[in-house]
């Protein structure tokens, strides 16, 4: 019998906090990752107990610090994946990044402090799409009105007090023949049959070549009010520009959107986010474990940790928006530690990740999984992706069992880089059906028979020098 895999569905309603109860989070992280039932009970229970802080009372909330973590284990067993599937799951504001960035510049590196503040940038995304969401009804409905306007004359002035019976009456005949144009552009528009008419609409000018010179990378502390107080010198302008009536709607739309939005409330919001769901994840941390030389490089990694401890026990940090706390921030570490262990991060560093979970390295039992059951597995993906071009992809039995055998000798025996090695293994199986998909002329079907698999694969996998360069 072949294997019938189904389409990708769409993504699932977020659940609210109350419905995220740890064993429910399991569950909707066995839908994306196999295996790691340690890892994920232990974020899940992380994230519970965030839920279970905010039902106290604020004095004894404010007490209750977040559980870290450091997730330990080889690239591509899912670590980075659990943290951001988890932040999804809860419509967290989520920042990934690698603790080696803060080592690359001298012994100076990126200032730690802006792991906060993308974070805060992200929460502030979150919160205005959706706040545009929440006014985007009456936000259309205003810009539909401003079209109307732009496509019609203005309406006849209204006669002054000395007017004369007839100039009244003029005025009346006027103003009737204009609602009715009215009501006749809005159907017009409705039908969308003036999308190519083209209306001079004023817009928002933003450019500022002032402004610009500050916003190079390296310079985000330095810029973190500097843009803020030269917008005030330099407010933007208006400019005149000519636009088909379907261009002019969508600006017209994002114009009124602003004006709709509650600025204030909006940065509130995503400040108070940030501070109590935020989620840092922080990954190769054992990059920046010292090997115990006081010269070099060890000293840049043992400057990064004293630079980050602030961060994980609790500090206040300014950003554009505001200041943020982020004692109750949630930070999940990960890292290979293959020739060292957290034990050989600062000891106050170590007491701020209480839970440590070691993640397995995958068999190929995991790699059968990971290509057919998640909702977003491997195998759907192709079969979505080449299904476009009218081939169906199908897979027969013992094939999909067969390119698991394959990816895990190829792990073992050259670098072992996890459910990685499924996607080059999966590339290099159809590279050939993918470069002649798009000339078909007629819908025809492509079976993966494991004798398929090893006429494309089994020679690179057995040839080492090969496997390495190519798989």
């Amino acid at each position: 019998m072949e294997n019938k895999i189904m389409p990708l569905e769409p993504e699932p309603e977020r659940l609210s906090s109350e419905e995220l109860t740890p064993r429910r989070i399991v569950t909707e992280l066995d839908r994306y990752i196999v295996g790691q039932d340690d890892a994920k009970r232990a974020v899940a229970v992380s994230l519970r107990n965030r839920w279970r802080r905010l039902q106290l009372p604020p004095e004894i909330a404010f007490e209750i610090t977040p559980k870290n973590i450091i997730l330990i284990g080889p690239t591509g067993v899912g670590k980075t994946e659990i943290a951001r599937r988890l932040a999804r799951l809860v419509g967290a504001p989520f920042v990934k990044v690698e603790a080696s960035k803060f080592t690359e510049v001298g012994y100076v590196g990126r200032d730690v402090e802006s792991i906060v503040r993308d974070l805060t940038e992200i929460a502030m995304n979150m919160v205005r799409e959706e706040e545009l969401a929440r006014v985007a009804t009456l936000a259309q409905k205003r810009a539909e009105e401003r079209l109307v306007e732009l496509l019609l004359p203005r309406p006849p002035a209204l006669p002054g007090p000395g007017a004369s019976e007839e100039e009244r009456k003029e005025y009346q005949e006027a103003l009737a023949h204009h609602e009715a144009s009215v009501q006749k552009i809005r159907g017009l528009l409705a039908a969308g049959e003036l999308e190519d008419r083209e209306v001079d609409v004023q817009v928002s000018s933003s450019d500022n070549p002032v402004l610009s010179a500050f916003s190079g990378a390296g310079l985000e502390g330095m810029g973190l009010d500097l843009g803020d107080m030269l917008s005030g010198l330099f407010p933007k302008k208006k400019k005149r520009v000519r636009l088909k009536v379907s261009e002019a709607r969508r600006a017209l739309i994002v114009e009124e959107s602003e004006r709709l939005m509650d600025q204030e409330k909006v940065t509130r919001e995503a400040l108070a986010r940030t501070e109590t769901t935020g989620i840092v994840f922080l990954d190769e941390l054992d990059k920046i474990v010292a090997g115990g030389s006081t010269h070099g490089p060890d000293v840049s990694r043992e400057g990064v940790q004293r630079d980050l401890l602030p961060l994980v026990e609790g500090t206040t940090v300014k950003t554009k928006y505001g200041m943020v706390r982020t004692d109750h921030v949630l930070f999940i570490a990960a890292g290979a530690f293959h020739h060292k262990k957290p034990s050989d991060l600062m000891p106050e560093l170590q007491g701020r990740f209480p839970i440590r979970v070691k993640l397995n390295s995958l068999t190929k039992e995991d790699f059968t999984r990971i290509l057919t059951e998640p909702k977003n597995a491997l195998v759907k993906q192709y079969q979505s992706l080449l299904g476009t071009e009218r081939l169906r992809l199908e897979f027969a039995p013992g094939a999909v069992e067969r390119l698991a055998e394959l990816a895990e000798y190829i792990n073992t025996h050259t670098q072992d880089i996890g459910a990685r090695r499924l996607h080059t293994v999966l590339e290099a199986l159809l590279e050939e059906a993918s470069f002649e998909a798009a000339d078909l002329d007629r819908e025809q079907k492509l079976t993966v028979t494991r004798e398929y698999i090893d006429e494309k694969l089994e020679s690179l996998a057995k040839d080492e020098d090969l496997s390495r360069y190519i798989l």
